[in-house]
């Protein structure tokens, strides 16, 4: 009976994590891996916990693009990733891009230096009663690219940072993928708040370290920069 318990738990366990496999962009959802990498948890569903590790950038199975293809989407455009099966912890969602150098292309590089500018972060609803997450359950996770980019070869990562054990240091569970794109009609402004992964965050920062039970939090703050804006 023990046997089969433990079981049961670590099948509960690869249920409530996730992956996000696909891109949606162009109003459409492409097929899982044929636009972003393949991440380690591909199988696992497991969750990256040490912001130090290289896999903190793009969680990636092996170096190199794994096949990934890259899609063209307009500046401006709604882009996002399916969750699989959904994003079944509580967190902060948050969505970077980082252009890629001259010389190379989205399917060849690997995102390295402080490159990355943050797009996008979602927070909790706060009340006194708790905190609720909006990206909670959600099968798909969207945002918008900056209209005033320049064009060019971009890397699109999305974070969710589950909180639910964030109690202790390195207990915050964050889920990652990264796709490869090709933005065009962009602007000319220059992304600013430029950071490195890993190196953006620390293990002790208060939106990775927290209690979001009890006492109930009257404010939350994500880690990283500002959202970069036009």
């Amino acid at each position: 009976m023990k046997a089969v318990a433990a079981i049961l738990a670590l099948v509960a366990a690869v249920e409530a994590h996730y992956t996000f496999p696909a891109l949606v962009a162009n109003g459409a959802v492409t097929n899982k891996w044929e636009y972003v990498r393949k991440t380690t948890n591909y199988q696992s569903n497991g969750p990256v916990t040490d912001v130090n590790s290289e896999q903190f950038r793009c969680y990636q199975l092996a170096p190199g693009n794994e096949g990934a293809k890259t899609m063209t989407v307009a500046a401006g455009s709604t882009v996002g990733f399916t969750a699989d099966s959904s994003v079944s912890h509580p967190g902060t969602l948050q969505f970077y891009m980082a252009k890629v150098p001259a010389g190379q292309t989205a399917d060849s590089w690997d995102g390295s230096g402080a490159v990355w500018f943050k797009i996008f972060s979602q927070g909790p609803n706060i009340s006194p009663s708790g905190l609720t997450w909006p990206s909670q359950g959600a099968k798909q996770v969207t945002t918008k690219i900056p209209s005033c980019i320049p064009s060019g070869d971009y890397l699109l990562r999305v974070e969710h940072i589950a909180l639910h054990s964030a109690g202790s240091v390195g207990g915050a569970q964050s889920y990652i993928s990264c796709a490869q794109l090709t933005v065009t009609g962009g602007g000319n402004k220059t992304p600013t708040n430029l950071v490195s992964f890993p190196g953006a965050y620390k293990a002790t920062d208060p939106g990775l370290l927290i209690n979001i039970y009890y006492p109930v939090p009257t404010s939350y703050t994500a880690p990283g920069p500002a959202v970069f804006t036009c």
